[in-house]
């Protein structure tokens, strides 16, 4: 059953808040990054590249939770939990927009070793739970 996020966590994530996505790997352990998030209703989107270890352990395994956290409210966070689908679909321009709302630039112009990488990944975070304490849950 799909979970809904609170206008309050909706504006959150559509600010500039770092967030932490966890994924299971091979060996059962957590494997948890640092990543820019946007929103999509209520679904988050973030991207990766392929053969990055997030994306080999969401294709393995598509349970996922990302914790929001603000930096001015450090007791406050919210826990999403849910499952992950991976496309290639979307994914230039979503590390292009994510990057513009960041850091006010394209992808390339932050990162212009970026040309290197291998294809980018959208993955799009589906919440089955959301969890947490303050006034963003």
């Amino acid at each position: 059953m799909a979970a809904t996020l609170s206008d309050n966590l909706k504006q959150l994530l559509d600010s500039k808040v770092f967030v932490m996505v966890a994924t299971v790997q091979p060996d059962g352990s957590p494997q948890v990054s640092p990543v820019w998030v946007k929103r999509d209703g209520d679904d988050l989107l973030i991207s990766t590249t392929e053969g990055r270890r997030k994306e080999q352990n969401l294709r393995r395994d598509p349970r996922v939770t990302v914790v929001v956290q603000p930096a001015d409210s450090p007791y406050a966070y919210a826990e999403i939990r849910g499952t992950a689908t991976l496309t290639t679909e979307g994914g230039q321009e979503l590390i292009d927009e994510l990057s513009q709302k960041y850091t006010g630039t394209r992808y390339a112009e932050f990162n212009p070793a970026s040309a290197q990488e291998a294809p980018r990944v959208v993955v799009r975070v589906s919440p089955r739970k959301v969890v947490g304490q303050g006034e963003i849950v």
